[in-house]
């Protein structure tokens, strides 16, 4: 089944364009990786030091895998001083294969 997911990151304004260029430097490798159906980066349009990952993966293998990748180690090892707070995430599916209880 298809993962899809949306990450938000905020960075403080101190260290905003040191995120920005991290993870803009991602986005190309990550593209490439087995799996990727998409990866797209958008920064909030009121506050820029809000970047939003909108993911969608074929399998949660595939999420997995990407998240040992060596091209996110230069992010990953700085996240806690680089961002004003924890990411956020929420992971998603198709509504129409939603229930309801």
């Amino acid at each position: 089944m298809i993962v899809s997911l949306i990450a938000t990151l905020t960075a403080f304004p101190e260290t905003r364009e040191e995120l920005h260029r991290l993870i803009v430097d991602q986005v190309g490798p990550t593209r490439a990786e087995h799996g990727c159906i998409d990866y797209n980066l958008h920064v909030d349009a009121s506050d820029p030091c809000i970047f939003v990952f909108y993911e969608n993966w074929k399998s949660q293998a595939d999420l997995d895998a990407h998240m040992k990748m060596p091209h996110l180690e230069p992010l990953l090892s700085q996240i806690d001083r680089l961002l004003a707070k924890p990411i956020e995430m929420w992971r998603l599916h198709p509504a129409e294969l939603a229930t309801t209880k």
